[in-house]
């Protein structure tokens, strides 16, 4: 039986055009990973240097950390930028393009606020997966 509330609202996605799921998966695929949300996040506010981007991600290994930034750079999610004195400093910023996520990335952490004693952080191992 069909739910009489939900007759009236159109469908996110239909079998008839699956475009929609492709344009989430491609978005996903781009966004996706343990780190990449929170790199985003510790980039939110300006410039950081390598090392402060670590800092502020807790658990991350440097070899993580030089992974997804390569292929954040690659996706045009951050600029690296280089100083060429000696010693050498880089530093990363979000692109104006990445900067599009705000919204998306203020409402994933309002909706983490308020879900938080729902959500279950499993290991997959422990249930066997």
């Amino acid at each position: 039986m069909v739910d009489e509330e939900n007759k009236e609202k159109p469908y996110i996605c239909t079998i008839k055009n699956q475009e929609e799921i492709k344009y989430a998966q491609d978005a996903l695929y781009v966004l996706s990973g343990k780190w990449r949300m929170p790199i985003i996040i510790a980039l939110y506010n300006g410039l950081r240097r390598y090392r402060d981007i670590a800092r502020n991600i807790p658990g991350i290994t440097f070899t993580m950390l030089s992974r997804d930034l390569q292929l954040m750079e690659l996706n045009k999610l951050v600029i690296r930028i280089e100083d060429p004195d000696f010693p050498k400093t880089v530093e990363y910023m979000l692109t104006d393009y990445c900067k599009s996520l705000y919204p998306i990335v203020e409402n994933l952490i309002d909706w983490g606020k308020q879900h938080r004693q729902v959500i279950r952080m499993v290991n997959p191992t422990e249930i066997g997966i």
